[in-house]
C-alpha cells in the first residue's frame, strides 16, 4: 500500500536509527493514510533504506567525496497508491517525515537538504498478490476510519 525510500549517503544512519526510522516513519504516513491509528495496516508499509557512497552523491553539482565539509544531504520518496490525497493531507505527512527524521537524527529541526517527494501511483498502476490491485479493494479491511473511506471512494470512481 505504502513505499517509503529513505536515500543517504553510505553510513549516514546507524542500524538503531533506521530500526527507529521504520517505525515512525511508517506512523508518520499510516494515521494521514488510513485516517486512524490501526496496528494491522503497518503490514501494508515498507521502509526501504537506501544507501549510496559518497561519489554517488553530489550536491550543488559536486560529488560528496569532493566537498570539503560534505552536507547532510537525504531524500525519502513516499509512494502511495491513489486515494483521496489532497494537499493539506500530503503536507501533513511531508512535516510529520521531516519530524521523524529530525528526531532519529538528533537534530532540533530538519536539515534544508532533506528533501520529501510525495507520489501518488495512478489506479491501475500498481501491483500486489498476483494482480493489479485498487485502494477501493481495501477499504473493507478494518483498517481506514469511515471518514477516510467516504473520502476515497468520492475521490476514486470505480473501474468500469
Amino acid at each position: 500500500m505504502t513505499i517509503i525510500t529513505v536515500t543517504a549517503p553510505a553510513g549516514r544512519l546507524s542500524q538503531p536509527q533506521r530500526r527507529r526510522l521504520a517505525e515512525s516513519l511508517t506512523d508518520a504516513v499510516l494515521v494521514p493514510e488510513v485516517g486512524q491509528h490501526a496496528p494491522a495496516a503497518r503490514t501494508g508499509f515498507q521502509v526501504h533504506f537506501h544507501e549510496l557512497p559518497p561519489d554517488c552523491m553530489a550536491i550543488g553539482g559536486r560529488l560528496l567525496s569532493d566537498q570539503e565539509a560534505p552536507r547532510d544531504i537525504m531524500t525519502v520518496t513516499i509512494a502511495v497508491m491513489n486515494a483521496a490525497w489532497s494537499a493539506e493531507v500530503r503536507s501533513e505527512v511531508i512535516r510529520n517525515v521531516l519530524a521523524r527524521l529530525a528526531e532519529a537524527c538528533g537534530t532540533e529541526t530538519p536539515s534544508p537538504t532533506w528533501w520529501v517527494n510525495f507520489e501518488i501511483i495512478d489506479e491501475g498502476s500498481w501491483g500486489s498478490r498476483g494482480d493489479v490491485l485498487s485502494i477501493l479493494q481495501l477499504l473493507d479491511s478494518g483498517v481506514f476510519s469511515p471518514e477516510r473511506i467516504k473520502a476515497i471512494r468520492a475521490a476514486i470512481q470505480p473501474p468500469v
